[in-house]
């Protein structure tokens, strides 16, 4: 006899978990609803350790996305802790596995690799000072001669994991420790690698669903006066502590993010963070199902809805600016979009499919003004933007007191050495400088790189950004910050809010990157950095669609003809779509 109401054909194959999510911030048992058959996990193991004494990073704790089917038996999970930080002396000790077990069968995310340190390091290839190898690798010591430590120890497809850096300044006043690795990336400097955000797929679950970032590596004895400490990737890594006296930073509880490094001078490194495991039961349906099969499904609320085409564009937080004589400006928000072409020459991406309900936005602020102390000092990174799948990576810092750029959406300018690398398809890297106090490089845009000095009397302009016309009008957004000068012409900022750059003599002001564009803010030489512009994400559905926006700072419009009355939501602040 056929089981799908009476109709020969193919076998019916369903799961009605009215995408139930389940989070387990420590080990237990879940019970699966009576309907479920099909889930998806996050398992995310426990973090490394930040080593000792200008230590590398942590690594993050392996992150993997698992989708399951199951007979719908109890589900067990183990959930890692993270390991110590290295304390008088010693490398950080690596993170513990995190486990979830399917009808018999376990898959496991391997813990993160602790940093290097002093000390004995058993772990370690290359001595205490060797990042550890782990879920994602640990950052090395303050030493040329330490590597860092490789990622995706369990062999994953995908990956579980990144390695950690094992290129950072290793002489001077600002020689660091390594970050370690992230969930999304490896370290590549003194900061730690991004981790994965899983709110969109996952919402309402903890620390805003941001997992698996790397531990910023320790700074050395002479950082001037007023640097920041490194920071430890977004997704729970822990700060890098500040050289002559300031521990690592634990990684946040629960994220599987990396402990900073200690800073040199005896101090100690920061605690990997605790891992997590989440279930999220699934709505499914597939086969050939009778009408009374459909019609009881949907009384329950567990059939699957049809999904609205959304095109979008998600812009994130563009850098802050350096500051010092000739400080780098700061790169521009990543930018991506489904209308027109994406940053870094990228095109046109798909457009989401959404279902009804309640869909979280996140704006990307931009790099908070920090002060200099004083002394010279990095601007801050800009932060991500979030719609759904869509994650925009923030900007990277402009470069002060002989730093080169960091990396992010796109690149931030130098104050020297090498500009900052982009995020592919989401901008341009930031411009390089020989000129170290004199002049700078320019931050990234959208739409062409930063400009690089290497002689003459003008500093690094900011790179261009893109115009889009998904509201109709055609805007320009994501200019990368100028950098600023000591004494000759400072960079202008690139069109689509970039600030321009500051100049010390004669003073002339500069500029922070322009609110809701993501721009970069233009180098400094003032007590402070310029910001970076804050992020923006604009949504368009069919006229047809009921979509509303909250909260009411966040608007949305109806396109006049020829644009068929699509609907255009802007959102310039953190809200929510809902699709009815």
């Amino acid at each position: 006899m056929a089981t799908n109401g009476g109709i020969i054909g193919k076998s019916n194959k369903t799961s009605f978990g009215k995408c139930t999510v389940t989070t387990k911030t420590s080990s237990g048992d879940i019970t699966l609803q009576t309907g479920t058959r099909f889930i998806d996990t996050i398992v995310v193991a426990g973090a490394g350790g930040g080593g000792d004494d200008g230590g590398g990073g942590g690594g993050a704790g392996g992150t993997r996305t698992i989708s399951l089917s199951t007979t719908g038996s109890a589900i067990t999970t183990v959930v890692g802790g993270g390991g110590a930080g290295g304390n008088s002396p010693g490398p950080g000790v690596k993170g513990i596995n995190s486990s979830i077990a399917v009808d018999g069968t376990t898959y496991t995310s391997t813990g993160g690799g602790g940093g290097g340190g002093d000390g004995v390091n058993p772990a370690g290839p290359s001595g205490a000072g060797a990042g550890q190898p782990g879920g994602s690798g640990g950052g090395r010591r303050i030493s040329v001669s330490f590597p860092g430590g490789t990622g995706n120890a369990g062999g994953f497809d995908p990956v579980e994991g990144f390695a950690g850096a094992a290129v950072t300044p290793t002489s001077g006043p600002n020689y660091l420790g390594s970050g370690g690795g992230g969930a999304s990336a490896a370290s590549t400097n003194s900061i730690g690698g991004a981790g994965t955000n899983f709110s969109p797929d996952f919402p309402g679950i903890p620390n805003s669903g941001v997992y698996g970032g790397g531990g910023g590596g320790g700074d050395g004895p002479g950082t001037p006066p007023g640097t920041n400490p490194r920071a430890g990737g977004i997704g729970g890594g822990g700060t890098g502590g500040r050289g002559g006296g300031s521990n690592g930073g634990a990684g946040t509880t629960n994220t599987g993010g990396g402990g900073g490094g200690g800073g040199q001078s005896g101090t100690a490194g920061g605690a990997g963070g605790s891992g997590i495991v989440v279930v999220k039961e699934l709505n499914k349906a597939s086969g050939v199902w009778s009408i009374q099969s459909q019609m009881a499904a949907k009384s329950q609320g567990t059939w699957p809805g049809v999904s609205t085409a959304v095109g979008f564009l998600v812009i994130a937080g563009g850098a802050a600016g350096g500051v010092s004589g000739g400080s780098g400006g700061g790169g521009a928000g990543g930018y991506r979009t489904s209308f027109g072409t994406s940053g870094g020459g990228g095109g046109a991406e798909s457009v989401l499919s959404l279902f009804k309900g309640v869909h979280p936005v996140t704006i990307g602020a931009g790099g908070a003004s920090a002060p200099g102390g004083g002394g010279c000092a990095s601007g801050n990174s800009g932060n991500n933007s979030i719609f759904s799948s869509i994650t925009s990576t923030g900007g990277g810092f402009g470069g002060g007191g002989n730093v080169g750029g960091g990396a992010g959406g796109s690149g931030g300018g130098a104050d020297c050495g090498a500009g900052g690398a982009a995020t592919s398809n989401q901008g341009y890297a930031g411009g390089s400088s020989n000129s170290p106090g004199n002049y700078g490089g320019g931050g990234g845009g959208a739409g062409s790189v930063g400009v690089s000095y290497s002689s003459g009397s003008t500093s690094g302009a900011g790179g261009n950004g893109l115009a889009s016309t998904i509201t109709g009008s055609s805007v320009t957004r994501g200019g990368g910050g100028g950098a600023a000068t000591y004494n000759g012409t400072a960079g202008t900022g690139g069109p689509g809010g970039g600030g321009n750059g500051y100049r010390q003599s004669p003073v002339a002001a500069g500029s922070g990157g322009t609110v809701n564009t993501g721009g970069g803010g233009g180098g400094s030489n003032q007590p402070a950095t310029y910001a970076g512009g804050s992020g923006i994400i604009i949504t368009r559905v069919p006229g047809s669609i009921t979509a509303s926006v909250a909260p009411g700072t966040n608007s949305i419009a109806t396109l006049p003809g020829p644009a068929g009355g699509c609907k255009v939501a802007t959102f310039t602040v953190t809200g929510t779509l809902t699709i009815s």
